[in-house]
């Protein structure tokens, strides 16, 4: 693909695109991905740079994540419908993960979080926001690009089980028997069993969907193993999934406020979550809250300056000329960080 022709991924389209016989290509306001570029030049077709647009960054986020999630929910109803049938690995490597990669890149922490809160589409949205946020963590955990990629196929497909539990349970308002729980739990062998069986796909990723309810003390489902037998894929897709669950709207509660979340993830640690991978995710959403104003305890707000990476959840904070270290200073923490 040329660089003139691959500078176009992850704008939209203004207009209806026809090649030169007619032929009707794309539909108006399509969002480039990879796969459309190739389209495109299949068809012979010169994108001029007065037939694109540049999102900002917040309307590119809302829409490439909406666009997943939607080709997501088209995927995984397919499978609902036609039990026998595979994945349509294709469909997910051409419409899913590309826009995952795209919105991953921009590592703009908190312009993802705003699009990837929930509308009434949690069960397709929540498999988008474990890709985004497990590639993300990838990242930071420093993996080669090939491992990258394979985490974030893992990551998108983790609860594709779920596709095998009857939709009333997915959403129920309220908490659900002994028995409908066992039900849910089997979520993960039926994921393990999908993807093992999908040509394109290696155990790797199988074992995620297996193992992303896993603790690192035995606490979890489906097999209740210790942290050593699970693999490093896992831990970060568990870390995720977390993550995404507890700052969701639900069918049965509303979400945790950002900062109170982190504070959760970081008592969880000692024991249920993987230390080093949690501590790099906590350390890395609060390094991206530099600058932000937070509200303290005592009632008054100040500034995120510096975060410590000793202890990234009590940061130095300036209020007026003062200078307050919250890692010397327990008794005063923060309520809630406050978006720019």
């Amino acid at each position: 693909m040329d660089k003139v022709m691959e500078s176009f991924i992850g704008k939209q389209l203004i207009a209806n695109l026809f090649n030169d016989k007619g032929v009707f290509v794309l539909p108006a306001l399509t969002l480039l991905s990879a796969e459309h570029i190739r389209l495109i030049n299949q068809h012979k077709i010169t994108l001029e740079s007065h037939d694109v647009v540049q999102l900002d960054s917040a309307e590119f986020f809302q829409l490439a994540i909406d666009d997943c999630t939607a080709a997501i929910e088209n995927i995984f109803e397919q499978l609902r419908h036609n039990k026998n049938k595979r994945i349509p690995m294709l469909e997910v490597r051409n419409e899913v993960i590309p826009f995952i990669q795209q919105v991953s890149e921009k590592n703009d922490f908190y312009g993802v979080l705003a699009a990837l809160q929930s509308k009434d589409d949690y069960t397709y949205r929540h498999n988008v926001a474990v890709g985004i946020l497990s590639t993300l963590l990838g990242k930071w955990l420093k993996l080669k690009p090939e491992d990258l990629s394979m985490l974030t196929i893992a990551a998108t497909l983790h609860d594709i089980g779920k596709m095998r539990i009857p939709d009333e349970l997915l959403t129920r308002p309220g908490p659900l028997t002994a028995e409908e729980y066992q039900l849910m739990k089997k979520h993960t062998t039926y994921g393990y069993e999908m993807i093992r069986d999908t040509i394109g796909t290696n155990h790797m990723q199988a074992l995620v969907a297996l193992q992303h309810h896993e603790r690192m003390d035995g606490s979890g489902y489906p097999f209740g193993v210790l942290g050593n037998r699970i693999t490093d894929f896992s831990k970060i897709v568990a870390v995720a999934d977390v993550f995404h669950a507890m700052t969701s709207d639900r069918f049965y509660r509303k979400a945790s406020p950002l900062y109170e979340v982190l504070l959760q993830m970081e008592e969880s640690v000692f024991g249920k979550l993987d230390p080093y991978i949690c501590r790099v995710f906590i350390n890395k959403l609060m390094q991206s809250m530099i600058g932000n104003e937070v509200e303290l305890t005592d009632g008054r707000t100040g500034k995120i300056i510096m975060i410590l990476a000793t202890d990234p959840l009590r940061p130095l904070v300036n209020i007026d000329d003062e200078f307050i270290d919250l890692s010397k200073h327990r008794s005063i923490g923060i309520v809630r960080v406050i978006p720019q």
